[in-house]
């Protein structure tokens, strides 16, 4: 009896090879002893979400609110760096309303050792924004990242 290596029979042979290497090579790229790895330290990535609008209806916090608010309660607990992008999102209020507003992203980046502190303060700024400017909530992030700088 003879093999025929039919289209059909060739694909799914071309697939099992291809998903048995895969996690090899994906492996060997997040090898420790690769030179990305040893050039950078652990450090946690803290992203936090800060809508704009108001429940009450009030009118929405501008961008010179916005920074005056990073000025005064993010930069001193983070003077190293920090990033903040504007955007649009939405969400689901507590009333189950979704609602569709200005919104910006602030990316905080601290080495694995102070994350326990910055884990305070990132908490009292979440707090301080959300008595500030009536919110309901601001969302939060956590990721573990190897940072180089």
């Amino acid at each position: 009896m003879r093999n025929h290596l039919t289209p059909t029979r060739a694909a799914l042979t071309a697939a099992g090879l291809l998903l048995a290497a895969a996690p090899t090579a994906y492996a060997t790229l997040a090898t420790p002893d690769s030179a990305a790895h040893t050039r950078s330290e652990p450090y946690v990535e803290t992203r936090l979400f800060f809508g704009t609008a108001r429940p009450d209806g009030g009118p929405a916090v501008t961008d010179r609110q916005f920074m005056a608010f990073v000025d005064k309660e993010v930069t001193p607990g983070f003077p190293a760096g920090l990033t903040v992008q504007s955007g649009r999102g939405q969400w689901r209020d507590a009333h189950g309303t979704i609602e569709k507003e200005r919104s910006y992203e602030l990316i905080l980046l601290y080495p694995q050792g102070q994350a326990d502190a910055s884990d305070r303060t990132i908490e009292d700024i979440r707090r301080a924004y959300e008595k500030a400017f009536g919110q309901e909530s601001v969302g939060r992030v956590d990721e573990r990242a190897q940072v180089d700088f």
